[in-house]
């Protein structure tokens, strides 16, 4: 089974025809919302908005490891996750589309590993490559049957928030290699790990990071409406494209 988690911009999958939602109870407390079961050209998904429908959870909030949870407890083995991200790197400007395959991470205080002690032993999985190399390379095939324009490869440094960043902080993940900036990358990515889930990230680039491109002196967020409209409007289709391709 498939299972989409949505980010900023795509609380809702529009080509996704529903036939049931449900509330999935975890031992870690609740997803960020209901699960929503449909198809997509009639092939069965599972579709999770990270932030809930009405995208009121800022990324430090969200409970990652329910959602994990909840996915894999309904059956699903493989994710795709959308986050949208900035630009660091000169050739991730606003509209281009984005597939990581690698991620480091600045967070701090969240919730990422499903052996904190009590009744789970401790475990240690092997996080050399953070993404499925299949998933991605599904994702890449769907770009090139529908003639969209992925970025292959790029290292998603993954933040905090909810505040966007320094142009010095920028500054210091560029040194470290990170090509792009997002929020919600882990541990979103590690507790699939754990799980034994394949997982894969698209990542719209919204806006360029602080410093970089037309935000030398100021990200102004509300201008980037048209561009993340118009970019998950092509995800959508990505999407579409590459659940067909993930069932055959």
């Amino acid at each position: 089974m498939l299972g989409i988690i949505g980010g900023t911009g795509l609380t809702q999958l529009a080509n996704l025809k529903i036939k049931r939602r449900q509330i999935v109870r975890t031992p870690y407390g609740e997803p960020s919302g209901p699960l929503s079961y449909g198809d997509i050209c009639g092939y069965e998904v599972i579709f999770l908005p990270r932030h809930g429908h009405g995208h009121t959870i800022p990324p430090h909030l969200v409970n990652y490891r329910a959602n994990i949870w909840a996915l894999h407890s309904e059956g699903v083995r493989d994710i795709v996750s959308v986050a949208t991200v900035g630009g660091i790197h000169e050739d991730l400007h606003p509209g281009v589309i984005a597939l990581p395959d690698q991620v480091i991470d600045y967070t701090q205080g969240r919730k990422n590993t499903f052996h904190d002690g009590g009744d789970m032993p401790v475990k240690h999985v092997d996080f050399t490559e953070p993404y499925c190399p299949r998933l991605r390379g599904l994702c890449l095939e769907a770009a090139q049957n529908i003639n969209e324009s992925l970025v292959d490869g790029g290292v998603y440094g993954c933040v905090q928030g909810p505040r966007l960043e320094t142009r010095a902080e920028i500054n210091r993940m560029e040194r470290d290699g990170a090509t792009m900036v997002g929020m919600t990358g882990m541990p979103e990515a590690a507790l699939a790990r754990e799980l034994g889930i394949n997982y894969a990230a698209i990542c719209p680039i919204v806006n360029h990071a602080a410093g970089r491109g037309n935000s030398v002196h100021h990200i102004h967020y509300e201008d980037t409406a048209d561009v993340l409209n118009e970019t998950m409007e092509r995800v959508r289709k990505l999407i579409e494209r590459m659940v067909v391709g993930h069932a055959c």
